[in-house]
């Protein structure tokens, strides 16, 4: 009993079917602790976002069950959005407005009211660098001011849990940097839960305390990101042949290979993983070489969660990303027909 009340997010075997028997969740269980940053980690399609949607109330579960912040999803609705903070993929705010009266409208939907939502709203533009910019219309903001004022938007009111869906979608490097260290800021300094879904590998491992994977529906492997990299022992060798080299070829030679296992090809890029990645170079480099297979670059590095999404699903995160927009590009035109 005394664990449950310490879960934020106690999500088990939700399922989502939408018409035709699509089924975009399939039976996903979260156990997320109080005061703690989880990631939903995955391609675009494989799930997150719907899962979100489902933990915030604006999609009824098909079956399953799930509380966040100790109120039934089902059942208490209301209370369940109370207690969150939702920062959607595509931005909230009104840019005709200017960014104090977006807070402050928000605020005042949430029952703010008087010297409680001016330093709320105070806070929060100095938190996140808008003060100079908070009398200004919004559509005079860029992209990274815009996503900061969404998550500003979505801490007005206090929650104890906060969604973030994609939240540094098409910032540039500099602005989401910015955004995971404040991210990280409300994490240590408020003690917030954040659940937040990414398809971005390097932002999964900054700032998730823990992550799911989450593939065609299904949650494939949970853990913090150095666990789940510790698992794969040894070194990542990544192979990059030569626009005329046979990449079938090479990674059937590859695989023949006791050095080497997990041996995988993505376009022209064979990946495998090896016990001593600096030992191995060598050999593989001269099969290759005798099998006519030229290598035009050749990397060892550490384990990486895209190692470990290789690992859990058979395919790269790359080609899960291809697969996707395959799939979206084919429902588009079937929709178009």
């Amino acid at each position: 009993m005394h664990a449950a009340l310490n879960l934020a997010v106690d999500a088990r075997e939700l399922v989502k079917t939408y018409k035709g028997g699509v089924e975009a969740v399939r039976g996903i269980s979260l156990r997320i602790p109080a005061g703690s940053v989880f990631g939903l980690l995955g391609p675009n399609g494989a799930g997150k976002s719907t899962v979100v949607k489902m933990l915030t109330t604006l999609s009824a579960p098909t079956s399953g069950t799930a509380t966040v912040a100790g109120h039934d999803i089902v059942r208490e609705p209301n209370a369940v959005r109370r207690a969150i903070g939702c920062v959607a993929q595509e931005s909230g705010v009104d840019v005709q407005a200017t960014g104090r009266e977006n807070l402050m409208l928000q605020g005042r939907i949430y029952g703010l009211r008087g010297r409680e939502l001016n330093l709320q709203t105070i806070e929060l533009l100095d938190r996140f660098t808008l003060t100079e910019a908070a009398d200004r219309l919004v559509k005079t903001y860029s992209g990274g001011m815009k996503r900061k004022l969404d998550v500003a938007m979505g801490l007005i009111h206090q929650p104890q849990v906060l969604f973030l869906d994609e939240p540094t979608t098409g910032l540039d490097p500099e602005a989401r940097a910015e955004m995971w260290e404040q991210l990280r800021e409300l994490a240590w300094d408020r003690g917030l839960t954040i659940l937040l879904t990414t398809h971005y590998l390097e932002e999964a491992d900054q700032l998730a305390q823990r992550l799911a994977i989450v593939d065609r529906g299904r949650i494939v492997i949970e853990g913090s990101p150095d666990e789940l990299k510790a698992e794969l022992h040894g070194d990542a060798v990544t192979l990059e042949l030569a626009a005329d080299a046979d990449a079938e070829r090479g990674r059937d030679l590859l695989g023949s290979m006791t050095v080497v296992e997990q041996v995988a090809l993505d376009g022209r890029v064979l990946r495998a993983r090896a016990a001593d990645g600096a030992s191995a170079v060598p050999g593989l480099l001269g099969a290759l070489d005798a099998a006519g297979v030229t290598v035009a670059a050749v990397t060892v590095a550490r384990p990486s969660l895209d190692d470990v999404y290789l690992r859990h699903t058979g395919r790269s995160f790359s080609e899960a990303e291809e697969e996707a927009g395959r799939a979206k590009r084919q429902d588009r035109s079937a929709v178009a027909a």
